[in-house]
């Protein structure tokens, strides 16, 4: 006969497989209400796509599970599920048409500027983030501008640094005036 699994050793009614999927599944649903963002070397993650990446880890561990989980546990992992699934969704519908960039120069330490911008009907919208050395964006302010104006995109900015944050500065086209104008970026 095989040896007992060490989960059914332990009295354990799961195995560390299906806990770990559990563990995958209520980081996306967490993540998927948020507003992380990750930026690695070149790549803007949002946080619907977090999301994504870690509710597909939780799906690939729960494909061959070695018990078959019932009852609460089985709730355990289909709850956060669903919850990061309408995250990831609702996100990712939220992100059509937006746009990100990471802003040059970098600031001292290697802070960074981040910009999402988006336009709906006539209003235009972005936010600027600020980048820390480890990759994650926090949420610095935001603008609205009229005409689906992209301040950004159109390069009518001025980004400038001082010795611990910096100043992000956005000019509109014509007439149509971007709401406010100056935004700190600060990493600390």
């Amino acid at each position: 006969m095989g040896a007992e699994p060490e989960s059914e050793r332990r009295g354990l009614p799961v195995d560390r497989r299906f806990l770990l999927a559990v563990l995958c599944a209520v980081l996306a649903a967490v993540v998927s209400w948020t507003e992380l963002i990750l930026v690695v070397p070149e790549r803007v993650l949002p946080h619907w796509a977090v999301a994504s990446i870690a509710l597909l880890a939780a799906a690939a561990l729960r494909i061959r599970p070695r018990s078959r989980p019932s009852g609460p546990w089985r709730a355990a992992f289909a709850l956060p599920a669903l919850v990061a699934v309408a995250g990831v969704g609702l996100g990712g519908a939220g992100d059509l048409g937006a746009e990100y960039r990471v802003l040059d120069p970098a600031g001292p330490d290697g802070c960074r500027a981040l910009v999402r911008e988006n336009s709906f009907l006539v209003i235009g919208d972005g936010s600027v983030y600020a980048v820390n050395g480890v990759g994650f964006a926090l949420p610095s302010s935001s603008w609205v501008a009229d005409d689906n104006a992209r301040p950004i995109a159109a390069g009518q900015y001025e980004l400038t640094w001082g010795e611990r944050a910096g100043v992000l500065v956005l000019h509109g086209r014509g007439g149509d005036p971007v709401m406010p104008a100056l935004h700190g970026v600060d990493c600390d």
